[in-house]
């Protein structure tokens, strides 16, 4: 099972139209996938899913099992102020340490307004995975100027609709 990650809680954001887009491509190859979507999370999970709290809160133990029931995952990752979005950290952190990610499997997808396709963001985020022991595809997915790259259901750029395809079957073979 894979899981995709839409990688931040902004509602109707970007990065959950293009979470459909990746969950197409695996429905056209009869893979089998979930949605992990961090709008889902509880309002409150950093004061009482977090730390001490690990375990206790029923809403984030949902979410957290979408991890821990799948050794692949796809994560698509906006760019926010030279990372990756806080949330998704917090997310991170509230799963249970060491053992959540080690030898599993990640594909990135990072977008970008600007012209690195949220490169710093999948750097930072492969750093903590490849601490975590997960394993991470080198075929990253960076969509620059994703404004004018994608017109909220579709990707117009051809090139990057072919990098998408290719990386998709790279992951399928990881």
């Amino acid at each position: 099972m894979i899981t995709l990650i839409s990688g931040t809680n902004r509602p109707d954001s970007n990065t959950r139209a293009i979470v459909s887009l990746y969950a197409s491509m695996l429905e056209a190859r009869q893979q089998p996938y979930q949605i992990l979507d961090l709008v889902d999370l509880p309002a409150d999970f950093t004061n009482n899913a977090l730390y001490s709290y690990t375990g206790k809160n029923e809403e984030f133990n949902k979410l957290s099992a979408f991890i821990s029931n799948a050794d692949k995952f796809i994560f698509i990752v906006p760019e926010y102020n030279g990372s990756f979005p806080g949330v998704l950290k917090s997310f991170i952190d509230g799963l249970a340490y060491p053992f959540t990610f080690k030898g599993k499997k990640a594909a990135l997808v990072g977008l970008s307004s600007g012209m690195q396709g949220g490169l710093l963001a999948l750097s930072h985020l492969t750093d903590i995975f490849n601490y975590l022991g997960m394993h991470v595809l080198a075929q990253k997915m960076k969509f620059a100027h994703i404004s004018k790259n994608f017109n909220g259901k579709e990707v117009t750029n051809e090139f990057y609709r072919q990098l998408m395809e290719e990386q998709v079957e790279a992951f399928l073979n990881f």
